[in-house]
């Protein structure tokens, strides 16, 4: 057993475990960087929440979510990576060799770091969104949409994000029922006006959800209006969420260029932060794209953006 309380020096610390966290381990591995990858609280990431994919290439008969992260997980240490269970609680990044605390007591310090934190999608939280996940209940309508083509579906959100997932679920549902929570959208007007003209999708204005209904299986979502009060059933087989998500990014706050919105700042074209020697990848620093593909050509991306830093800092 390894003792918890060591210090330990890594050439390369990758932190996070999804789509982007293995593809760094797989090329940084090949490269013999030897890295160390801490998988976080959620191994496998935002894929192990979803069940079928099947957008993803080389999978012609699609894959589960888990397995496919398993899969990923294996190929990173049959390149000899070092995949360990831990999550980072805490860095200081103000001086060379950059620290991390493990599970708030095991301290690495690294030459290199690959942050791949990832985002989490931000949910209602009524149970019975937890309860029917995978059953109906989604995150993520580019995901999930395709097996409710043809059904009535309910979407919930008001910005660019659930504007856009409206409309690319109107397009094979055969009704969109689209729940704001205000009397107007924060989409920008252009979205809006597409969701408004699109006309099998309903929007419900100052609507918010009470609970999803259905034993194993979504069947219905009941709603109020703030306004009045009013209740109804709106018969459903799906429920989206799409009020955001975030980044997984507050333990990097005080050292690394964040946005607006908390997504780590990276230089455009690459995967350098603003932070020399660290690197970041995947959904904690993509707010636009968020599919499995693009998070793991990110990961890639900084394997060879280390290894560049790593083989130019050892030639000085």
């Amino acid at each position: 057993m390894e003792n918890k309380n060591q210090q330990e020096h890594v050439h390369l610390l990758i932190i996070g475990s999804g789509p982007a966290g293995y593809t760094a381990a797989i090329y940084a591995a090949r490269a013999n960087l030897k890295p160390v990858l801490y998988q976080g609280i959620q191994p496998g990431g935002q894929l192990t929440i979803t069940t079928e994919v099947e957008n993803y290439p080389g999978y012609p008969e699609g894959i589960q979510g888990p397995e496919m992260m398993v899969d990923f997980e294996k190929q990173a240490t049959r390149m000899g990576a070092d995949i360990r269970y831990g999550l980072a609680t805490s860095v200081d990044f103000s001086k060379q060799p950059y620290k991390v605390i493990i599970d708030e007591e095991k301290e690495i310090t690294a030459d290199a770091i690959i942050i791949a934190t990832g985002a989490s999608a931000k949910w209602l939280g009524i149970p019975s969104e937890q309860r029917l996940n995978g059953s109906g209940v989604s995150a993520c309508a580019v995901c999930d949409g395709f097996f409710f083509r043809g059904k009535e579906v309910a979407i919930v959100g008001a910005g660019d994000t659930a504007a856009e997932e409206a409309l690319y679920l109107s397009k094979m549902c055969s009704t969109v029922h689209m729940l704001v929570r205000r009397d107007e959208m924060r989409a920008s007007k252009v979205m809006q006006d597409r969701v408004l003209k699109t006309s099998n999708i309903i929007v419900y204005w100052n609507s918010e959800t009470d609970e999803v209904l259905g034993e194993n299986k979504v069947e219905a979502v009941r709603i109020h209006n703030n306004k009045t009060g009013e209740k109804k059933e709106v018969p459903v087989s799906a429920f989206f969420v799409a009020i955001g998500h975030q980044p997984n990014s507050a333990i990097f706050k005080d050292y690394l260029e964040l946005d607006d919105q908390d997504y780590i700042v990276t230089v455009p074209g690459s995967s350098r932060t603003s932070v020399e020697g660290v690197f970041a990848c995947g959904d904690v620093q993509d707010k636009i794209y968020r599919q499995a593909v693009t998070a793991a050509g990110s990961g890639c991306m900084a394997a060879l953006d280390a290894e560049r830093y790593l083989s130019a800092k050892e030639h000085h």
